[in-house]
């Protein structure tokens, strides 16, 4: 699916093996649909690392999951003031999220990246 935001947060974390299936649970359920009621956030979607070949000059190349974050979140928004707002510090915060998922995520990443496609 293309981007059509301006901008996309990137945001790549890993989770505790005992809080997996919360982690899931209260991100689909509740940290969405919370994030996605915030004006200027376009779209939320969530990705997780697999090992996988490549074929590359000739040769298969094997790409294990290294050691980057397992789980991945693409937010496209429309503008970065959106990450600074109230309405996206109440929805972060809103829910079982900063309460009984956050503590237990860990290597937390973030990256903003500008739409420069056509």
């Amino acid at each position: 699916m293309p981007v059509t935001a301006q901008y996309s947060l990137i945001v790549s974390m890993d989770v505790e093996p005992d809080k997996v299936a919360l982690f899931n649970e209260v991100y689909d359920t509740e940290h969405i649909p919370l994030i996605e009621e915030v004006p200027g956030v376009v779209s939320v979607t969530r990705l997780k690392a697999e090992p996988f070949q490549v074929k590359v000059g000739g040769e298969i190349q094997d790409i294990p999951l290294g050691d980057g974050p397992a789980y991945t979140a693409i937010y496209e928004i429309d503008d970065p003031a959106v990450l600074v707002s109230d309405a996206w510090e109440a929805a972060v915060e809103a829910g079982r999220w900063s309460s009984e998922v956050r503590p237990f995520t860990s290597n937390r990443q973030f990256s903003l990246k500008a739409n420069i496609g056509s």
